[in-house]
């Protein structure tokens, strides 16, 4: 188990007040209440969530990141690092994933992406298990491009909170039964972001993104060397 982390209550992350969130992560599949909590989200937008019948990847090596509130999980995101095996976005983009790998560029998806609507704070709640997932993906597996697999109707919400760009028109996935768009971002892109607003809750009107949510260089430090 990777050693939990608790945001600073001298200085809390949350504009808007409440308590401090445990940060959480470790190796393996998606299961228990973190599953459960990915099961409710997608069956919330109308999203069929089934055992992986369309891909035979191992998933003993991803990293499910979790943020707890009290004794509640309340966000969770899954770490997938490319291989033999591939990645699930395999299944829909391969060509375009193909076209980077090509190139030598270092592949990371994030799936599995759930919060709960209930929590104090959804938008920080997500700049966390969105800034843990990086640490593990860029900070320590030196992954260069991070991709995720979204429905065309949330393209919106990641370009403009999180900077990442659609690559692809829609495509049905028979995992979920639904239309998805391949999205990406560079990971120095992400690191920049991170180091110009991070820690910056009071800007977050101004920045227009969520990375004044994420964590200032002092808590990432902190939070960089648990991992380690």
């Amino acid at each position: 188990m990777i050693p939990s982390f608790k945001e600073s209550r001298r200085t809390p992350l949350n504009p808007f007040g409440g308590p401090p969130l445990e940060l959480n992560s470790d190796f393996g599949e998606l299961e228990g209440e973190a599953l459960g909590l990915v099961e409710r989200r997608y069956a919330d937008r109308g999203l069929a969530v089934a055992r992986e019948r369309f891909s035979s990847r191992n998933e003993a090596g991803d990293v499910v990141c979790t943020a707890r509130d009290g004794e509640k999980i309340v966000g969770t995101l899954t770490v997938r690092f490319d291989g033999a095996d591939g990645l699930k976005a395999d299944l829909l983009f391969a060509a375009e994933l193909a076209e980077w790998r090509s190139t030598g560029v270092t592949l990371c998806e994030f799936g599995s992406l759930a919060v709960d609507k209930h929590s104090h704070d959804p938008r920080r709640v997500l700049a966390q298990v969105f800034h843990l997932g990086y640490l593990h993906a860029h900070r320590r597996a030196r992954c260069e491009r991070l991709i995720i697999e979204v429905n065309p109707r949330h393209v919106a919400f990641y370009r403009r909170w999180l900077g990442l760009l659609p690559y692809t028109t829609a495509r049905h996935n028979p995992r979920v039964n639904a239309p998805a768009v391949l999205m990406s971002v560079d990971f120095a892109t992400v690191r920049e972001q991170i180091a110009l607003w991070g820690g910056r809750p009071e800007l977050l009107v101004s920045a227009r993104s969520l990375y004044p949510l994420a964590w200032d260089e002092a808590t990432e430090a902190a939070m960089l060397a648990k991992l380690a």
